[in-house]
C-alpha cells in the first residue's frame, strides 16, 4: 500500500500551521487581549478545523486519488453560513402614510373593482337576508380536495422580489359610505315609510267606517273618495310612474343643466293638464257618480251627498299628480324618503278630520246617521278635511325639492324637447291601468247595488274595500319586500340573457314568500270573523260580522295574488309590458264576469262575499296563463315541480292548522260574545293555536324554506 500522504498535514485551511495560534485561543481574538469565555461559541474550538479536510478520515484518505481530484488549495475553503439570521435593520422607521393610507374611492359604473371580479354583469350581490335564507341549504364545495390544491398552489409559488416603497400619494378624503350602503339606507327608508303609510292608512279606514258606518252613507263617501284616484290613474298616473322617471334620469345625465329645464317643463305640463282635468271632472261629477254606481245615482239623497263629497274630493287630482311629479324629480336625484313619508301626513289629517266628526256627531253605531240625516256642516267638514290632506301632502315636498337644489320655474316651451316621445312610451302602461280600472268599475256598481238591495249594513262597497285593505297588507309587506331584493338580480340576469338565473330567482321569490303568505291566507279564512268584529266594532256588530265573511272569502285568493305579482316581475325584467297588459285584461274580465254571476245567483246579502271569492279566482286564472307564457320564454322550465311541491306541502300543513285554530276561535267567540273583549280572546287564542299547529306540521314535513325563515328570525333576535 502507499504510505499516507502527509504533505499538507499541520497546515490550516487558511495558511501555514504557525498562523493558527494555540489551540485554546479563538481565531478571531486580537493579540494582547485575554479571550472572554462568555463571548465564545461552544463549537468555536474545533480540533479538525486546522487540519486538512481530506486527512480527517484515514480510510478515505488512503483511497483518495489526489492526481485526479486534487484538494482545494489552501485559503479557498468557504466557512459555512448560519442557517438562520436576523434580517437587517431598516434604515428608516416605517412610515404610516405608506402602509396605512386610505384607499382611493371606487369609480362609478360597471368598471368599478368588485370583490369577486371586475365584471359587474356576472357578479352576484348577496345580502344578509339572502345568506340567512339560504342557511338551511347544503352548499358544500364541489371538490373536497380543492382547498389542498389552492394551498399547494399558493405555497409553491416562489416569493417575488420585495416591492419598492412608493412615494406617499396625496391624502384622500374619507369616504362617507359605499354605493351599496347608500342603496341599503334608501331601501330601508322607503320600506319604513311604506309600512308607516300602510298602517296609518289602515287606521284612516277604521275611523272612516266608525264615522259613516258600512251602509249607504259609507258607500256614498267611499265612491266619491276613490273617484279622484281612478281618474288620475286613468289619465296621467300610469305614465308618470313608469315612463317619466327614466326620462328624468336620462335628462339629468345628458342635458347641460342637469335636467332642471326638462323637469320644469314636465311639472308645468302636468299641472296644466291636471288643472283642465279637475275643471272637467268637477263639472261632470253627477255623471261620474252615475258611471261608478247607478244605484247611488238613482237615490236622490245618496246622489246629493255623493256628488257633494265628489266635488270636494276631485280637486285632489291636481295635488295628487303634483306630488307624484315632485317625488319622481327627487327620486331621480337620489332622494327617496320624501315620496314615501309624505302620504303619512295625508292620513294624519284625515284621521284628525273624521275623529273631529265623531267627537261632534258621535260614531255611526251611536247616531245611526244616514244619507238623509247627515247635516250639511258635517259633509263640508269631511270634504274640506279630505282635500286639505292631499294639499298638505303635496306642499310638504317643496322643502325637500329646495334641499335637492331644484327651483320650480314654469316653462311652456314644450314642443321639440322629447315630451311627445315620452307620452308615446306610456301607451301600454295606460292600457294596463285602463283594463284594471274597468274591472273595478264593474265590481263597484255591483257591490253598491247589492248593499242597497240587502238592506243590511256591511254588505256594500265600503265593506268590500275595508276587507280588501286588510287582505292586501301581507302582500304589500311580505311579497313586495322579498321581490324588492330579488328584482335587481332578475333584471341583471335577463339583461345577460341567462334564463336559468331568472328561473332560479323567480323560484326563490315564490318559495320564500309562500312560507308567510300561505299561513296568513289560511288565517284570514279561519279567523276573519273575530278579526273584523274587533277592528270594525264601532260600525256595529252586524256590519263587522258581514265584513268578516267578506274577508274570509278573500282569504285563499291571497296565494294566487302573490304568485301573480312574482311571475309578472319576470316579464318586467325583460322590459315586456305588453304581456302583463294582456294578462291584466284576462284577470279583469274573469273578475267582472264571476262577480256578475255572483250578483245574479247569490242572495243580495251574500253577493259581495261571492265577489270577494271571485277576485281570487280571477287571479288563479291569470297565474295559469302568465306561468305558461313565462315558462315558454325561459325555455320551458320554470322550476314548476319544486315550486308546486313547496306550496302543496305548505297548504297540507296549513289545512289542519286552520281547522283547529278556526274551531278554537269560533268556540271562544260564541262563548264570550262578538264584542271587543270576546273578539280579542278569540283572535289571539285562535292565532296561537293555528300558527303552532302549522309550525309543527311544517317541521315534520321538513320544508327547507321554513327552516330558512326560522334561521332568519333567530338571527335577527340574536340567538
Amino acid at each position: 500500500m502507499n504510505a499516507p500522504y502527509d504533505g499538507d498535514r499541520g497546515q490550516g485551511a487558511g495558511g501555514a500551521g504557525s498562523s493558527s495560534g494555540p489551540p485554546g485561543q479563538p481565531s478571531g481574538g486580537q493579540e494582547g487581549e485575554a479571550p472572554d469565555p462568555y463571548l465564545q461559541h461552544a463549537y468555536d474550538h474545533d480540533p479538525y478545523r486546522a487540519q486538512d479536510l481530506a486527512a480527517q478520515d484515514p480510510v478515505a484518505e488512503a483511497l483518495y486519488d489526489r492526481a485526479s481530484h486534487p484538494p482545494p488549495p489552501p485559503g479557498t475553503y468557504q466557512e459555512p453560513q448560519p442557517l438562520y439570521q436576523q434580517p437587517p435593520a431598516a434604515q428608516y422607521a416605517p412610515d404610516p402614510r405608506i402602509w396605512a393610507q386610505t384607499p382611493p374611492p371606487e369609480p362609478a359604473g360597471p368598471s368599478r373593482h368588485l370583490p369577486y371580479g371586475d365584471n359587474a354583469a356576472t357578479t352576484q350581490y348577496v345580502g344578509v337576508d339572502d345568506l340567512v335564507t339560504q342557511a338551511s341549504g347544503d352548499r358544500g364545495e364541489q371538490d373536497a380536495f380543492a382547498h389542498l390544491f389552492r394551498d399547494q398552489e399558493g405555497s409553491g409559488r416562489p416569493p417575488g422580489p420585495p416591492a419598492e416603497p412608493e412615494a406617499a400619494p396625496a391624502p384622500v378624503p374619507p369616504k362617507s359610505g359605499g354605493r351599496a350602503a347608500g342603496i341599503l339606507k334608501s331601501s330601508a327608508l322607503m320600506a319604513a315609510g311604506t309600512l308607516v303609510s300602510r298602517l296609518t292608512g289602515f287606521v284612516r279606514s277604521l275611523v272612516i267606517t266608525a264615522a259613516l258606518g258600512a251602509a249607504l252613507l259609507g258607500d256614498s263617501f267611499t265612491i266619491a273618495y276613490t273617484l279622484p284616484t281612478m281618474i288620475y290613474i286613468l289619465t296621467v298616473g300610469g305614465g308618470l310612474n313608469s315612463v317619466f322617471v327614466p326620462q328624468l334620469v336620462r335628462s339629468m345625465k345628458d342635458d347641460a343643466d342637469g335636467g332642471e329645464a326638462f323637469a320644469n317643463r314636465l311639472l308645468t305640463l302636468v299641472m296644466a293638464a291636471l288643472g283642465v282635468i279637475v275643471a272637467i271632472a268637477v263639472f261632470a261629477a253627477p255623471w261620474l257618480i252615475h258611471m261608478m254606481s247607478p244605484t247611488i245615482a238613482n237615490d236622490a239623497a245618496a246622489n246629493s251627498v255623493s256628488v257633494t263629497f265628489a266635488r270636494y274630493c276631485l280637486p285632489t287630482i291636481f295635488f295628487m299628480g303634483v306630488h307624484v311629479v315632485m317625488g319622481q324629480i327627487l327620486n331621480a336625484r337620489g332622494k327617496f324618503g320624501a315620496m314615501m313619508w309624505t302620504p303619512v301626513l295625508n292620513n294624519i289629517v284625515m284621521i284628525f278630520t273624521f275623529g273631529l266628526f265623531i267627537w261632534v256627531y258621535g260614531s255611526s253605531a251611536e247616531s245611526r246617521m244616514g244619507v238623509q240625516t247627515i247635516p250639511a256642516e258635517g259633509v263640508r267638514l269631511l270634504g274640506i278635511g279630505t282635500l286639505l290632506g292631499l294639499v298638505v301632502q303635496a306642499l310638504a315636498m317643496i322643502p325637500y325639492l329646495r334641499e335637492a337644489g331644484f327651483r320650480f320655474r314654469p316653462r311652456f316651451d314644450w314642443k321639440g324637447h322629447g315630451l311627445g316621445k315620452t307620452i308615446k312610451l306610456a301607451k301600454w302602461t295606460v292600457l294596463f291601468v285602463l283594463a284594471n280600472q274597468a274591472g273595478v268599475i264593474v265590481v263597484t256598481q255591483l257591490a253598491t247595488s247589492a248593499g242597497k238591495l240587502s238592506g243590511k249594513d256591511g254588505t256594500g262597497f265600503l265593506a268590500y274595500s275595508n276587507a280588501q285593505l286588510i287582505w292586501g297588507m301581507p302582500q304589500a309587506i311580505i311579497t313586495v319586500s322579498v321581490m324588492a331584493a330579488l328584482l335587481p338580480r332578475i333584471s341583471r340576469a335577463a339583461h345577460d340573457n341567462d334564463p336559468g338565473a331568472v328561473r332560479d330567482d323567480i323560484s326563490q321569490g315564490l318559495r320564500n314568500s309562500a312560507v308567510a303568505i300561505v299561513p296568513v291566507a289560511f288565517t284570514f279564512l279561519a279567523l276573519g270573523l273575530p278579526m273584523c268584529t274587533l277592528l270594525y266594532a264601532s260600525s256595529g256588530t252586524e256590519a263587522a260580522r258581514s265584513m268578516g265573511f267578506i274577508l274570509m272569502a278573500f282569504g285563499l285568493g291571497l296565494i294566487p295574488y302573490s304568485v301573480q305579482y312574482v311571475v309578472l316581475r319576470g316579464f318586467y325584467a325583460y322590459e315586456d309590458t305588453r304581456t302583463p297588459f294582456y294578462n291584466t285584461v284576462i284577470v279583469a274580465a274573469v273578475n267582472a264576469a264571476a262577480s256578475a254571476l255572483c250578483y245574479v245567483i247569490l242572495p243580495a246579502q251574500w253577493a259581495v262575499v261571492g265577489m270577494a271569492a271571485s277576485y281570487g279566482l280571477a287571479y288563479a286564472v291569470g297565474v295559469g296563463i302568465a306561468w305558461r307564457r313565462l315558462s315558454h320564454r325561459l325555455g320551458g322550465d320554470l322550476d314548476g315541480a319544486r315550486v308546486v311541491r313547496t306550496y302543496a306541502r305548505l297548504c297540507l300543513a296549513a289545512v289542519p292548522a286552520a281547522v283547529i285554530g278556526g274551531g278554537v276561535g269560533f268556540a271562544l267567540l260564541k262563548t264570550l260574545g262578538e264584542g271587543a273583549g270576546g273578539s280579542v280572546v278569540a283572535l289571539v287564542c285562535g292565532s296561537v293555536v293555528l300558527l303552532g299547529v302549522f309550525f309543527v306540521s311544517a317541521k315534520k314535513m321538513r320544508i327547507e324554506e321554513l327552516n330558512g325563515m326560522v334561521g332568519m328570525v333567530r338571527g335577527r333576535l340574536g340567538r
